[in-house]
């Protein structure tokens, strides 16, 4: 017996698999919301070697190239922070030592995670840098490493950022 429906939908069925098998494949995972919280910097030694402009300058260049290269990895996407809650987080008690502050902007924010940086300077010629990331639902670091620092240019503090997220931050994604 030919039964021509049963052909008809059998080749439907056949076409149809691989297209959807495919559309589900190509899926891309939802990119992790990130807000950042900005770059501190502990100068230890403020009397007797004061924060130089240049030093202001270099924690704005690592803040956008920190937030720059983890947009451009595809697996984060970077939540805007408006100037007042910035404000309110330099005006604050520090990051990292306000009792979860850091959770709460990030609630605020609709964030799944947040993250600073703090340079701290023990000399012109030492520093270290460190980055933190914390969960915001869980109120736990998920991302805690650091780099010392010789010496005090642009080029060092650029190159300890990217050694930190090429070695250490993108390691833990794989």
């Amino acid at each position: 017996m030919f039964r021509p429906l049963r052909i008809v939908t059998a080749l439907m069925v056949a076409l149809l698999v691989p297209i959807l098998s495919a559309a589900t494949v190509s899926a891309e995972p939802t990119p992790t919301r990130l807000a950042f919280l900005g770059v501190l910097l502990q100068n230890d030694n403020e009397g007797l070697e004061p924060t130089t402009d240049a030093e202001q300058s270099r924690m704005a260049a690592i803040g956008k190239q920190f937030t720059s290269t983890l947009a451009a990895s595809g697996h984060y996407e970077i939540v805007q922070v408006p100037e007042e809650m910035l404000s309110k987080v330099n005006r604050g008690q520090p990051l990292g030592h306000c009792g979860g502050c850091e959770a709460d902007y990030g609630r605020t924010l609709k964030a799944d995670r947040v993250a600073w940086i703090v340079v701290q300077k023990v000399s012109n010629l030492i520093l270290n840098m460190n980055v933190y990331v914390a969960d915001v639902a869980s109120d736990k670091y998920v991302y805690i490493k650091s780099v010392d620092i010789r010496g005090n240019t642009d080029q060092s503090w650029s190159r300890s950022l990217k050694y930190l997220l090429d070695n250490y931050f993108f390691e833990q994604k794989s």
